[in-house]
């Protein structure tokens, strides 16, 4: 069974950081595309980013690059995203997701979420 769960989230000044991290387990790790998504109240879920593990490049959404990075252990099957340089529009529940499809940050072709992680943003 493909499980995912993410930690990390709180609460956080703007212009801070936080490490978001997603456990992984049920899946062969390094076939899967990972991504970071997130949800603010009242707003569809967006893609952040997205490693495709076809060639290794990772993926971005304007809205944080040059902010957030993704990354990812092999060897502990965790990825993770750390952000910098947090906004308040940032504020949102933030969600780890793999599938095997395409890499893309489109959260439709991801079926494994996990259960998501607040993270809240003040002014």
């Amino acid at each position: 069974e493909v499980q995912l769960v993410e930690s990390g989230g709180g609460l956080v000044q703007a212009g801070g950081s936080l490490r978001l991290s997603c456990a992984t387990s049920g899946f062969t790790f390094d076939t899967y595309n990972i991504g970071w998504f997130r949800q603010a109240p009242g707003k569809e879920r967006e893609g952040i980013s997205c490693i495709s593990r076809s060639d290794g490049i990772t993926h971005y959404a304007d809205s944080v690059k040059g902010r957030f990075t993704m990354s990812s252990d092999n060897a502990k099957k965790m990825v993770y995203l750390e952000m910098s340089s947090l906004k308040p529009e940032d504020t949102a529940v933030y969600y780890c997701a793999a599938d095997f499809t395409i890499a893309t940050t489109d959260p439709f072709f991801f079926n494994h979420w996990g259960q998501g992680t607040q993270v809240t943003v003040s002014s």
